[in-house]
């Protein structure tokens, strides 16, 4: 999926993507040294701290406005821009990390991406990642479908959220061995007092290029928001109702 990002709001407003993040670059367990691709490494933060972690860092993205803040904020570290369904590195790694990244591949590409990272991986090398699973953001999705069959418009989820065992079969059919795998809640409050708002403007625009009205488009957001302020309008903050999977696998060699 190609997705036009506002770099420096996402950066400023959306932190908490990559600061999750950071427990799940605790299950890398490469030693210091050795090398790590970060897929989708975005505005270079997560990149930066497994750097930190002691390991020698490359980060791939293919949004040249998050990588610009990337190569400004962290230029001790080795940032590509690449595409991550169909890219090719002429150097090997012990371990591909990704974080929030996969859920924005459309399923048919899916298996393009995980034979990409196959490639670039050594023998028993490891695939670390986290990305929406099943249910993730099912109640904002829920009342957009809503409000867009109101208006005479068709809602397709511009995501993809896998179950666990849909993504571990994938996994295996591309040469991975599943290690470890967890599907859980993640609450997650958003910043501000339109927090909401800002998210939806922010991560779904695909479903809203066929409405030409700026007018309208806004109209349906406040519907929206107005709908979900019962459940995700909490102890005076704006949450998501986040459902993150996690899973750890290895390259096989015979």
């Amino acid at each position: 999926m190609n997705i036009v990002w506002d770099a420096e709001k996402y950066t400023k407003d959306f932190a908490f993507v990559h600061q999750y993040g950071d427990a799940v670059t605790d299950l890398i367990d490469c030693k210091p040294g050795t090398k790590v691709l970060d897929v989708g490494c975005g505005n270079g933060a997560l990149s930066y701290k497994l750097q930190e972690k002691g390991f020698s860092v490359t980060g791939l993205d293919s949004s040249e406005d998050l990588l610009q803040i990337a190569w400004h904020n962290y230029p001790e570290v080795n940032f590509v821009k690449a595409d991550a369904v169909s890219f090719s590195l002429d150097e090997t790694f012990d371990a591909v990390f990704s974080n929030a990244v996969f859920h924005w591949i459309d399923a048919k590409d899916q298996d393009c991406l995980l034979k990409s990272i196959f490639k670039v991986l050594k023998p028993k090398g490891q695939l670390v990642f986290e990305m929406g699973g099943s249910g993730n953001n099912a109640l904002i999705h829920r009342q957009l479908a809503n409000i867009f069959t109101q208006k005479g418009y068709a809602y397709k989820n511009p995501f993809y959220f896998p179950s666990i065992g849909e993504y571990a079969l994938r996994l295996e059919k591309c040469g991975f061995k599943v290690q470890f795998a967890v599907l859980f809640d993640r609450f997650t409050e958003l910043k501000g007092k339109d927090g909401l708002s800002d998210w939806i403007r922010m991560f779904v625009k695909q479903p809203f290029e066929q409405i030409s009205s700026l007018v309208e488009r806004e109209e349906i957001i406040r519907t929206v928001v107005r709908n979900l302020e019962v459940k995700l309008y909490v102890n005076g903050k704006w949450h998501a109702d986040y459902v993150r999977l996690q899973m750890k696998a290895c390259k096989c060699v015979d």
